[in-house]
């Protein structure tokens, strides 16, 4: 249970909207949180393009209301194009996007109440760009926040993994549409709302179709991706994530890429900030940002710095469910990373076992799994709702080739990042595979740890397609996701493979099999030998709560169902009343209502990967009495041996009266995938 914190050192103004004007002349809109005081205090700036006033109002309150008391001012920016701010949003983090950045932190190190100090902070795009930021390196920016962040964004965001394509990435283009197809609040921008809104609407990119024209590591997605030189980065980093989150990756390889003071959290969490953590254990993620603050931009010696590098949470054995909302385990701590407590143990694979040492003899076996594999791995994404998580692999396992150790004689922890190594041949140019590490109990219940993929055209890199030859054997490697975790005494290891992944990965353009030889693979897992820690404060606190009044009650309905006539499987997740799950609600400091419903079906046959079908209906609806602003989305994703289709319909109405109506329609080659 959160403690709300209601007495501060410090009594704090908030200042509903600010303009900043840019250059050339754009205006964007600020909301500030101002701590009364005499002298100039240290800023904290977070920059997104979710809209202050109606968007992540609901978090912003009681997270900046906290900063702000403890002695931080606060500036919540609306990027260029996005809530009121002026002009138009056009992709993911732009130059344009870091260059207006770099012009807001010098007008707040200006402003009277600022000392000239900076920091920034954020959760996904706003942890993502305030890495980019800091890499630019504005002279008043001094420290940084991130949580649930890239500094990969190929390999390491919503868009592909391994090389191949995340469904997911269709889902967050189709949620972006709806986001922009919000109206502009007339109580702040006045009698030029409805002008600015038609002009997004009419300009308004079709975001998945952007990041499909770019299907390896190219130049596009090398900008913005920190990992390209971490040395760029010149302050200090605090980074955060959960493993039921989809950057878990990213705390330890930012980590181990910096020179400059850092500090690392991995708990159990999904996409959130942890002082709201699910699965729980949350922490007071608040009061370790406010140290954090303190020590860098105060200059207190408050040891912030002291302590292991990196505070990681070792999940215990649990059984699988679709909805975890406690994680069982215990906090360890790493001075460093790579760490010395961290060793590699090796396993060997012959048919259906893990084994220590194994013969010289060749053996070598035929992956060919069914195309609805994975279907019990749910997304990639986790943002914390019910029957996201992966379920009882064994129904997937089922479908795969599996090698599983004896029974464990004592626990055994991981921490880190398992790998598979093994060659293997191919009988189509296009193919993938998939690992998974699970535990298995007693009962024979599987609970996924970890899983990875690898699009196998990119086995020389992801910069580059380097298709197979038919028959002709490949070294191939798969790396899982990092992990924590306690296998118990009684319990088994498991590996299993798989050559398809649906609905989590659009699927390759031919059915194929794999030729896998045994003889010299491996399974390495990364075997934890430190000790047990107290951990962060696990007291989380925040400032009030922001006024909000739920006039309806959200769900997630997620169903799989199965057509024995026609082989063919249908996914369904349909958020209602909101797309988290988070209802009908009312803003009450600014009477704006906020309904947001998407459902999204994906279809597949077994008999042929081109039946793919990914269709997203959504509905976004936004006002007060007299004014009310609804947009209707329909986007439908299709593919053929050689090209991907993406076709959308928006329809779009103020006061129920139709007013815009916009259709997409592309065409995109595929390439290795």
């Amino acid at each position: 249970m959160k403690k709300i914190v209601t007495e501060f050192p410090y009594q704090v103004k908030v200042i509903e909207n600010e303009w900043f004007t840019l250059s050339d002349g754009t205006r964007l809109s600020c909301r500030i949180w101002l701590p009364e005081s005499e002298e100039p205090l240290p800023t904290i700036l977070e920059y997104l393009p979710y809209r202050k006033t109606d968007g992540t109002r609901g978090r912003d309150n009681p997270m900046h209301g906290f900063f702000s008391g403890h002695g931080y001012n606060v500036v919540r920016v609306d990027m260029r194009g996005t809530g009121e701010s002026d002009g138009l949003l056009e992709d993911e983090y732009l130059k344009q996007e870091q260059d207006d950045a770099m012009e807001i932190i010098e007008w707040i190190s200006t402003q009277p109440w600022c000392d000239g100090q900076v920091a920034m902070m954020g959760k996904s795009w706003g942890g993502f760009n305030s890495l980019q930021i800091a890499a630019r390196k504005p002279p008043a920016l001094k420290a940084v926040m991130v949580v649930g962040y890239t500094d990969d964004r190929y390999n390491n965001d919503i868009h592909y993994k391994g090389g191949l394509i995340l469904n997911d990435s269709f889902w967050w283009g189709a949620i972006m549409l709806g986001y922009q197809s919000r109206a502009i609040d007339p109580n702040v921008v006045g009698d030029r709302w409805r002008e600015m809104w038609l002009d997004r609407l009419k300009n308004m990119p079709l975001w998945m179709a952007n990041w499909l024209e770019h299907q390896t590591r190219d130049d596009y997605w090398k900008h913005g991706s920190v990992c390209e030189n971490y040395e760029d980065i010149q302050v200090p980093v605090f980074c955060i994530d959960g493993y039921a989150d989809s950057y878990t990756n990213t705390v330890l390889s930012l980590l181990k890429g910096l020179s400059v003071p850092k500090k690392g959290i991995i708990g159990p969490w999904a996409h959130v900030y942890s002082h709201d953590g699910v699965p729980e254990p949350a922490i007071n993620f608040l009061g370790e940002g406010v140290k954090w603050w303190d020590h860098w931009l105060k200059g207190k010696d408050n040891g912030a710095m002291d302590g292991p590098m990196v505070q990681a949470w070792i999940e215990d054995s649990m059984p699988p469910s679709t909805h975890v909302p406690v994680s069982k385990g215990r906090w360890v701590g790493l001075e460093d990373w790579p760490s010395k407590e961290v060793t590699s143990k090796a396993y060997g694979l012959t048919y259906r076992r893990l084994v220590h040492e194994r013969g010289d003899q060749e053996e070598k076996t035929v992956l060919h799994t069914p195309l609805n594999h994975t279907l019990l791995a749910n997304e990639w994404m986790g943002a914390g709702v019910p029957g996201e998580s992966p379920g009882d692999q064994r129904l997937d396992n089922g479908l795969s080739m599996t090698f599983d150790s004896e029974i464990l004689e004592e626990d055994l922890e991981i921490f880190g990042y398992p790998k598979v190594e093994i060659n293997l041949s191919s009988d189509k140019p296009n193919a993938m595979i998939y690992a998974s590490l699970c535990d298995v109990g007693p009962d024979g219940a599987s609970t996924r740890v970890s899983y990875g993929v690898m699009n196998l055209t990119h086995l020389q890199g992801h910069d580059k397609v380097v298709h197979l030859t038919p028959g002709e054997e490949v070294q191939a490697f798969v790396g899982l996701d990092c992990c924590g975790h306690r296998f118990k005494a009684g319990h088994r290891i498991r590996l299993s493979l798989a050559n398809t992944a649906w609905p989590m990965f659009w699927t390759m353009p031919e059915d194929y099999s794999l030729t896998l030889n045994l003889k010299d693979a491996r399974f390495v897992l990364p075997i934890f030998h430190g000790a047990e820690i107290s951990g962060p404060d696990p007291e989380a606190q925040s400032a009030p709560l922001t006024p909000m009044t739920i006039l309806s009650e959200g769900k997630v309905e997620r169903e799989i169902t199965y057509d024995l006539v026609n082989d063919t499987w249908t996914c369904m997740t349909n958020g209602i009343g909101g797309v988290f799950g988070e209802g009908i609600y009312r803003f009450d400091e600014v009477d704006v209502t906020v309904e947001h419903n998407l459902k999204r079906e994906l279809t597949l046959s077994n008999q042929d990967p081109l039946s793919a079908h990914y269709v997203i209906t959504q509905n976004m609806r936004i006002g007060r009495e007299g004014w009310w602003t609804n947009a209707d989305i329909t986007t439908t994703q299709t593919s053929d041996k050689d090209y991907f289709y993406i076709t959308g319909q928006m329809d779009v109405s103020e006061n129920e009266q139709p007013i815009y109506t916009k259709n997409w329609d592309q065409k995109i080659k595929r390439n290795g995938m």
